[in-house]
């Protein structure tokens, strides 16, 4: 069906007003997770939530003051190699996720400072150069260790492992659990209820990358977010592919429910999501929009992603890259090398910024979880400048399209 067919749905009236009276009436969703009842790994008084401080707005304020927050702005979310300050960014993006997320949440009336806690961090453990530069470090630490990388997993170890900031296991379960490459009709809850079964799912994770696509989010906020991590990047992807000449135009994808375009798709899958799953204890959509979505994001990865790439025409640049970088940052760090950026660059400064973590103590880590650190932690340019900062006499540069290049 075409784009311009396709209406922006609206509310089913009846679950229009039931939102309204229940507003109107101070109703309270059962089914939300109550600030009373977060978790912590550490029983502060500083961490206390207060009226002016709730429990779940200290971890957001927790996440957007880390170094790698800071570092989403040079991160890519889809397209590596194009000079363009209009397609998105990781940093963008997760607050594309945040804002999509907070919009469902509230009408479903759940807890909003969790839903954007889960959002704002949900990637802080992601690679450069977006899910590309993720397989090939994956690729590294599975070489070395037989252990797998994944940003989802990644991610919580950012926040809890690294520079301990004390966030609550609901922020962190709504982390790991947020993959939205998985795309389920309904998303039930899962039952993580301390951090020893973090601890241990985090473990399973790393060890058997199977155990990722078993997932589920323990709260209804996590699985919120997991269902607005798709909606944000299936239309905007879009979008961007046409401002980078991908595609030319949205007619390469088909829809029947949810619409091609990004107002469209985040409309009705809003309305879809909200219809299917007021005043439950579960997140659903109908068979229609579920139907669609698996559609769409087929078809992204057919006009899109396996389109755009990090390959050159002759060969994976980035991957050697990836390659040369790790084996080279490893034997430095094996060999105790002190004037590595290992050291002068990433211990050093990742132990200064977090609260508790030393030095020695960190050095004791296995190397090639070091290594994993340091690699994932790395910004798009700060990769680039330090390949090319231990391997200055390399003939490899990357493909750019870069601004002025239609100018020529």
């Amino acid at each position: 069906m075409a784009n311009a067919e396709i209406p922006y749905l609206k509310l089913d009236p009846e679950v229009e007003s039931a939102i309204r009276e229940n507003r109107s009436a101070g109703w309270k969703n059962p089914h939300a997770f109550a600030d009373e009842d977060v978790l912590r790994r550490e029983p502060k008084a500083h961490d206390e939530a207060t009226i002016t401080r709730p429990a779940f707005a200290r971890d957001i304020e927790k996440i957007i003051n880390i170094p790698a927050y800071n570092r989403y702005a040079d991160k890519t979310q889809v397209f590596s190699f194009v000079e363009n300050d209009d397609i998105c960014r990781r940093g963008l993006h997760v607050q594309l996720v945040s804002r999509i997320a907070r919009g469902i949440s509230d009408l479903l009336g759940l807890n909003t400072q969790l839903v954007e806690a889960i959002a704002l961090g949900h990637d802080l453990g992601h690679t450069p150069f977006g899910h590309a530069g993720e397989r090939y470090l994956s690729k590294c630490f599975e070489r070395h260790t037989g252990r797998s990388f994944r940003h989802n997993v990644h991610s919580v170890r950012v926040m809890d492992k690294l520079y301990r900031r004390n966030i609550s296991l609901q922020t962190l379960d709504g982390a790991l659990c947020h993959n939205g490459e998985f795309a389920q009709q309904v998303l039930r809850l899962g039952d993580m209820k301390t951090f020893e079964q973090l601890d241990e799912t985090v473990e399973l994770c790393a060890a058997d990358v199977t155990a990722i696509k078993r997932l589920r989010p323990s709260t209804l906020e996590g699985c919120v977010v997991r269902v607005a991590d798709m909606i944000a990047y299936i239309g905007k992807d879009r979008m961007d592919a046409i401002d980078v000449g991908i595609i030319d135009s949205l007619d390469c994808f088909d829809s029947n429910y949810i619409g091609q375009d990004n107002s469209r798709i985040i409309n009705n899958m809003t309305v879809d999501i909200v219809n299917n799953s007021y005043g439950k204890d579960h997140i659903a959509m109908s068979n229609e929009a579920f139907e669609d979505i698996v559609l769409a994001k087929r078809q992204n990865y057919e006009q899109i992603y396996f389109m755009e790439g990090t390959v050159s025409p002759v060969e994976n640049v980035v991957e050697e890259m990836f390659t040369e970088l790790y084996e080279r940052l490893y034997e430095q760090l094996v060999a105790g090398d002190e004037s590595s950026p290992v050291f002068k660059h990433h211990a050093s400064k990742l132990c200064d910024k977090s609260s508790t973590l030393t030095v020695e103590e960190y050095l004791r880590e296995e190397p090639n979880q070091i290594i994993v650190d340091y690699v994932s932690s790395m910004t798009d340019s700060y990769f680039i400048a330090l390949y090319h900062h231990l391997f200055p006499n390399s003939d490899k540069r990357l493909f750019k399209r870069e601004y002025c290049d239609d100018l020529m």
